[in-house]
């Protein structure tokens, strides 16, 4: 009985390290190119979904994407289904080596990502607002150009690494 239960385990680790990687997605077209896609108008629409997958809020957004050299500034305007309005402005700074790091007003230190083929992900921490104040999660941003015009984002949010939460947006630039 011992013997099972060790090869189950040793079975679970091994499946856990073998999560999807960005080079996964290296031929995959088209390509996702950050800085052209949101150059522009870009309106968007999601939901958040609780650990237990259950929708808790969904949302639209309006963003609004402007390029000087190798930085994009995003403009985001949310509103919430329950009238709650926000708004996020990203700073995007694209490195020598192709990556990316960001900040913006409710991120904790510097956001960081890559693009290969068709994905992008992008992670950091983040300061969610939580009754009637923050708490610091991290968020695991993974996008997906799917063509000119559309692309989704479907991120998992995670507190003490267990995830709490699942975000999923669909964009359309304008």
């Amino acid at each position: 009985m011992k013997a099972k239960l060790g090869l189950f385990l040793i079975a679970c680790f091994i499946l856990i390290g073998c999560g999807t990687q960005l080079s996964d997605y290296e031929s995959s077209a088209p390509k996702f190119n950050l800085f052209e896609y949101f150059v522009g108008d870009v309106k968007a629409w999601g939901i958040v979904q609780d650990y237990s997958g259950k929708q808790v809020r969904s949302f639209e957004v309006v963003i609004v994407g402007r390029v000087k050299g190798d930085r994009l500034t995003l403009v985001e305007d949310f509103i919430y289904n329950d009238g709650v309005q926000e708004q996020r402005v990203w700073q995007i700074n694209r490195l020598a080596d192709g990556t990316y790091q960001g900040t913006a007003q409710d991120i904790v230190g510097m956001a960081t990502g890559a693009e290969q083929g068709n994905a992008m992900r992008w992670q950091y921490d983040f300061e969610l607002p939580y009754d009637g104040s923050t708490m610091t999660v991290s968020m695991d941003d993974w996008l997906y150009r799917q063509d000119e015009k559309h692309l989704f984002n479907i991120t998992k949010v995670k507190k003490f690494g267990v995830e709490v939460a699942q975000v999923t947006i669909f964009f359309q630039k304008q």
